[in-house]
């Protein structure tokens, strides 16, 4: 993607009934496989017997932290995965996940997709309560997973020291659901058990599948597809599953309101071969792509994508437009994706080692690029540069969405207004600034209704504004609310 948005997270569960039906550390580890384009940061599994919990976890990819070794060394029957990026707590080993904390009547374990916007709120109420030795309450990470844990571990010891021992994990993690706000898509589990819940308003995506008697959670269909799953039905906004000895079971812990699912998923973060909200990504994408083409096509002799995130789009763009669809890129498949790695600097440098473009392609040529979005511009106008030193005669660039103008406080990382490009700059200016020959975005109606979902059911917040949560920017235009950074001016949010 033309501009290094970065998403929150990927998330797994996995339940079997005895530990010998399925092997449940691998199941993880392969839907995790399949989720890493959701977070290249760091990678863990935590996993349960029935009475002892272990968790491993480490910065680096999934196939970087987990060997045959390590996976062999996890038994148990009920365990939770996570590859992260951070968009709330900074990149340390100590916030990769899950979470975990102890409780006077138990373990807990932690997986968030999704970003909070009361988080200093729920760091002063821990702070509140000084004195209180539980070990659940004690903050041992920076990130807004590492707080939620630690609030579930506390009330559950605190229901525990209320009625004589029988604090129950699953009513706490009901009574601290009602208290969150944001985007959030946890996987859970206590020794016996996982839990599976989205916010009330569904910004993050969560499934849940079956393979043989296993129970699965995961983020993207893609996941139950590499295990071979069976796609069940999606978790709701606002619903905390349970998976244990007796089989699933649901109940709300808020009431369904305003379905607000992040329409970049679509866009973008999610793996083409998923499917969200009853659609696939692909065909979406490349229907997103034709209408770009009814809006905007210039003259050109060749449309090529911006790989591999804009070739749905660039398909689509070629059949709408009646223009001959030719890759000018070649990838180097072995480099991750530029947007997701931590630094600046690698990002720069990885765009010149992930793509090369092909000269006896588009040497002389008028060419169309199709890529999904520009949030920062920098990488954009790097590939436009690289183009015209390959000889291309005229660059135009046509981008599936539309100009991202609003920060995203709901787990997509650009919290700064000033560093998205068509917040100061006309659609003419950022031309200018990539030096296209042209440029054109997607119109907002036509990336809704290329999703085929009615468009009230998304958060359109970055494109729009209008944000369904009301945030407090003084505390969410940082990441590190939760590292005690002091926070930047505080911008007043709308309310759809």
């Amino acid at each position: 993607m033309s501009g290094e948005a970065r998403d929150a997270c990927g998330v797994v569960a996995v339940y079997a009934p005895t530990p010998l039906s399925v092997d449940v550390p691998r199941l993880v580890y392969h839907a995790l496989y399949a989720l890493q384009h959701r977070g290249q940061e760091s990678a863990g599994i935590a996993i349960s017997d029935g009475d002892t919990m272990v968790v491993y976890k480490d910065l680096g990819l999934v196939a970087q932290v987990f060997d045959e070794s390590v996976l062999q060394s996890l038994r148990g029957h009920a365990a939770i995965g996570h590859v992260r990026y951070s968009t709330s707590g900074s990149s340390t080993w100590g916030n990769a996940q899950p979470s975990y904390k102890s409780a006077t009547t138990g373990q807990i374990a932690l997986a968030h997709n999704g970003n909070l916007v009361n988080s200093q709120e729920l760091k002063q109420s821990l702070a509140d309560a000084g004195g209180d030795p539980t070990p659940g309450r004690r903050l041992h990470a920076s990130s807004d997973t590492d707080l939620v844990a630690s609030h579930i571990a506390r009330a559950c010891s605190v229901a525990s020291a209320q009625d004589g021992g029988a604090g129950d994990m699953k009513q706490a993690i009901l009574e601290v659901l009602g208290r969150l706000a944001g985007a959030f898509s946890f996987t859970m589990m206590d020794e016996r058990r996982i839990f599976g819940a989205r916010d009330p308003y569904g910004f993050r995506p969560l499934c849940i599948g079956r393979v043989g008697d296993a129970w699965i959670l995961a983020s993207e269909t893609c996941a139950l597809d590499l295990i071979g799953a069976d796609f069940v039905r999606d978790v709701e906004p606002g619903e905390l599953v349970t998976v244990g000895a007796d089989g699933l079971a649901s109940e709300r812990f808020a009431p369904q309101g305003r379905h607000a699912a992040c329409v970049f998923e679509h866009v973008y973060f999610a793996r083409p071969d998923s499917t969200l909200m009853g659609q696939n990504v692909y065909a979406t994408r490349y229907r997103m792509g034709m209408r770009l083409a009814a809006e905007s096509t210039p003259d050109a002799d060749l449309v090529m994508p911006v790989p591999d995130s804009g070739v749905p789009a660039a398909q689509g763009f070629a059949r709408g437009s009646a223009i001959i669809y030719g890759e000018g890129f070649v990838k180097n498949r072995y480099v991750g994706r530029t947007f997701i790695q931590p630094t600046q600097l690698m990002r720069q440098q990885g765009i010149k080692m992930k793509l090369n473009p092909l000269r006896e392609v588009i040497a002389g040529k008028k060419l169309v690029v199709v890529d999904d979005s520009i949030v920062r511009g920098n990488t954009t106008r790097q590939i436009v540069g690289m183009l015209r030193d390959a000889g291309a005669r005229e660059v135009h660039m046509r981008i599936s969405s539309p100009p991202i103008q609003w920060p995203c406080f709901y787990g997509i990382d650009m919290p700064d207004q000033d560093e998205l490009i068509a917040s100061r700059l006309d659609v003419e200016g950022i031309r200018a600034h990539i030096g296209a020959d042209s440029l054109a975005y997607l119109s907002l109606d036509g990336m809704l209704e290329a999703t085929k979902v009615p468009e009230d059911e998304f958060c359109t917040a970055c494109f729009s504004s209008r944000y369904p949560v009301a945030i407090s920017a003084g505390e969410l235009a940082s990441k590190h609310v939760v590292d005690d950074v002091a926070p930047k001016e505080e911008l007043q949010a709308q309310r759809a």
